[in-house]
């Protein structure tokens, strides 16, 4: 998993350094930059595990169970599904409103966490979004159909 991870993000750094991946003046980040040192980040994660598996270091690394169990497949699955279905809500509601919904059951149902923490993680994690992309990076998400709800903070942030 981890070799087709790795070639998966040497070919996602190949796209995006077709585009602008330095920092330009006075815009920010370019076009290209978030999804390259993504991919970066994720290609040492995958060389990292790679030498953790040759040389043993890890309970995990010598284990020689079955992969995928039917219970991972079932998870897996599941999360694709809420993955997709996160893509679709996103059409229909905007990044944010399909990602308080998508933390919702994922926390709570997949993750199985206690209200409480739900609530907080679900709050918090689309607030700090939109902290970081369209206020520091100033890069919209989609927000479809909720836009208006945004006209008050957006009132705030550039006045």
């Amino acid at each position: 998993m981890a070799v087709i991870m790795g070639l998966c993000s040497i070919g996602l750094m190949v796209k995006s350094a077709e585009l602008n991946i330095g920092w330009i003046d006075g815009r920010g980040p370019g076009s290209g930059s978030w999804s390259f040192w993504l991919s970066a980040g994720m290609l040492l994660t995958c060389i990292a595990t790679l030498v953790r598996w040759f040389f043993g270091t890890t309970p995990e690394s010598r284990n020689r169970e079955l992969y995928m169990t039917r219970d991972t497949v079932l998870v897996v699955g599941t999360s694709a599904g809420a993955i997709l279905f996160l893509l679709v809500l996103t059409h229909l509601l905007g990044m944010y409103g399909a990602l308080i919904l998508f933390l919702l059951f994922y926390l709570k149902f997949i993750g199985r966490h206690s209200w409480g923490l739900t609530l907080v993680l679900t709050i918090a994690i689309p607030v700090a979004i939109f902290c970081l992309f369209e206020w520091a990076l100033k890069i919209p998400l989609p927000k479809a159909w909720t836009e208006p709800m945004f006209y008050p903070i957006y009132d705030l942030m550039y006045s």
